[in-house]
């Protein structure tokens, strides 16, 4: 179907058409951008509704182990989620279908202008011709009529016999005059009249039907870009509902989270105050003047902690809250004393853990959650205590890499630090043991502490710490035997040592390195300090820690590295340490790194778990 044979005579009708479509692409931008304000408004209250209940610090604190309050949390996470994917829809809708909406109302305005000139070129050309056709014509008509008159006026003359023969011959010469311009203006007139009917078929079967075929095609075009913007603009929400869904399937498994069961088991591990229920109160017989004791009867310990009062522990304990010295070096007191600020530096990782409680051992807690407390502050000294011994061996790595090639660095310089981190390493060991001190006597068992301690045991990092220094015979964290030094014996003491015992150890500490260090000095060679234990030792100090065997073959292409052959099994002497490489010993006493990725290791310690 074409316009230009269908609609020849509306060229005004659909000129004014295609600007309807004009305005219609300009009307569908309006909605597409007043759409995208929606989805952006609607974003935007999603995530301040999210916002306003998103939890407090104190809040996340409080309700964090109910099932109920996290899965709330998680499905405000999947609504903030869900808020991007309507953001999502309006950025696409904003960045794709307006820019190209805006594009074809440019480009349709263009065209339309373009059409419309021509157009009017080709109207312009008919309409001149049919106005010399009809002055053409006018001029025959008014020529017919003068030949007309001449020749009546010589036909006039001719009858009229009182006319002279000269007057008659001028009447006739007129007269052919006349109808020669007759005939004149007849052939001016069917040639104008050939020409305007040629004009007037090429314009209605050639020209006009051009223009009109190429305002269809615009129009046709504007239909087909509406029609894949329309469904641009479905493609861009399809595209989001899958995670829209995955947004909702987030909120129902939030919701299958929440168990009943698991809150109230929570409720009672957070509540349980571990009191006995009291029991039956005695009858008084008043008669006899007997007084029954119910100093028990209500079932809470406070007459079992006030019957502590008088005690060798209790007066020591006094004693030392007179002092000042509450706890390892009197760091967890009010006291202002000089003590405090010699030995700052070992205290602030402790001070750290510890916080401010109102009292050190929780003991103003009810039973049930001062050992949920007391279990809480080991944990962070355990974490505490291995983020500083991963920090103190890959100082000790470091260091021996340093002394293999001394270009990359000097060994010296890491002593200090090795030796810092050491006495905090001490420092953590001491306090947690005093807390597993603290839960030993709640549970009725020895202290740990109380079974074999001193900061100049056999397990002291910082003695180890000085061995390595002198020797590479000395293996950090292990067990280590002093020759002709007396074991240091405690009794069972139910609680932890003072700041004064625990600062005069660690000055006979002190000064035993400083004598022993200067005895080898002098010595030039240096000898093990200690003798290593029974065990698997390898000759530089490493203790064999379990086995592994090679998945594939590996060539040793560096210094410090061992080839090995696929399905050979060696000794595991020191862990990956996150460098992707493990140290090994081969059973030809042989020893170096190996990638971790070609072994499968087993360590002993899985046994004993």
């Amino acid at each position: 179907m074409s316009w230009g044979i269908e609609l020849w005579d509306q060229y005004d009708t659909i000129a004014s058409h295609t600007q309807k479509g004009i305005d219609f692409c300009e009307r569908f931008t309006h909605f597409l951008k007043d759409r995208c304000a929606i989805e952006l408004k609607y974003a935007s209250e999603l995530k301040k509704l999210v916002k306003n209940y998103q939890p407090k610090k104190k809040e996340e604190e409080e309700y964090q182990q109910y099932s109920w309050a996290v899965k709330f949390w998680e499905v405000l996470k999947e609504l903030h989620d869900l808020a991007g994917q309507h953001e999502v829809i309006a950025e696409n809708t904003q960045g794709q279908v307006i820019k190209d909406v805006q594009i074809l109302i440019g480009e349709m305005k263009q065209q339309r202008r373009k059409d419309l000139q021509d157009g009017a070129k080709v109207q312009d050309t008919l309409k001149d011709s049919l106005a010399k056709l009809d002055k053409s014509r006018k001029n025959y008509e008014k020529a017919f009529k003068m030949a007309e008159k001449a020749t009546d006026d010589y036909r006039k003359a001719d009858a009229d016999i009182n006319l002279s023969r000269a007057e008659v011959e001028k009447t006739r010469n007129q007269m052919m005059i006349k109808n020669n311009q007759c005939d004149e203006s007849k052939n001016e007139y069917a040639a104008q009249l050939q020409q305007t009917n040629q004009h007037q078929r090429d314009h209605y079967t050639q020209q006009m039907p051009a223009v009109f075929q190429q305002m269809q095609s615009m129009e046709e075009n504007r239909i087909n870009k509406i029609k894949s913007m329309v469904r641009q603009v479905a493609d861009i929400e399809r595209s989001v509902i899958p995670i829209i869904n995955t947004c909702i399937d987030g909120m129902v498994k939030a919701s299958d989270g929440i168990s009943a069961e698991e809150d109230s088991k929570a409720v009672i591990d957070k509540f349980k105050s571990g009191f006995p229920i009291p029991e039956d109160i005695p009858f008084e017989d008043l008669s006899n003047a007997s007084v029954i004791d119910t100093s028990n009867a209500n079932g809470t310990p406070k007459n079992s902690l006030d019957s502590r009062k008088g005690t060798v522990s209790d007066k020591k304990r006094n004693k030392k809250d007179k002092k000042g010295g509450g706890g390892l070096f009197g760091i967890f007191s009010s006291s202002k004393s000089g003590r405090i600020r010699k030995i700052k530096c070992l205290s602030c990782p402790i001070i750290g853990l510890l916080g401010e409680e109102s009292k050190e051992d929780f003991s103003d807690l009810p039973p049930n959650q001062q050992r949920k407390a007391l279990n809480k502050k080991i944990e962070e000294f355990k974490k505490e205590i291995a983020r500083e011994t991963a920090e103190r061996e890959g100082m000790l790595k470091m260091k021996d890499v340093y002394v293999n090639n001394p270009a990359l660095g000097d060994p010296n310089a890491l002593e200090k630090k090795i030796e810092e981190n050491a006495l905090k390493i001490d420092s953590l060991q001491a306090e947690m043991r005093k807390f597993q001190g603290y839960l030993a006597n709640m549970d009725g068992k020895p202290s740990p502490a109380g079974q074999r301690r001193s900061s100049l045991s056999d397990d002291s990092i910082s003695q180890s710490s000085t061995n390595m220094e002198m020797s590479q015979t000395s293996i950090p964290g292990q067990p280590q035997i002093v020759p002709n030094e007396p074991e240091v014996y405690t009794e069972d003491w139910p609680e932890p040592p003072s700041d004064e015992e625990f600062e005069e150890e660690r000055a006979v500490e002190l000064r035993k390195k400083e004598d022993k260090k200067a005895i080898d000095d002098e010595d030039g060679d240096h000898v093990g300090e200690f003798d290593h234990p029974e065990g698997d030792f390898d000759e530089e100090g490493y203790p064999v820690i379990g086995t592994c065997r090679a998945l594939y073959p590996y060539e040793a292409g560096n210094e410090g590295s061992v080839a090995m052959g696929e399905g050979e099994e060696m000794f595991v002497l020191e862990q990956d340490q996150g460098d992707g490489w493990t140290r090994v010993r081969k059973h030809d006493n042989s020893e170096g790194f190996v990638p971790t990725s070609y072994i499968q290791c087993h360590f002993y310690d899985q046994d004993e778990v």
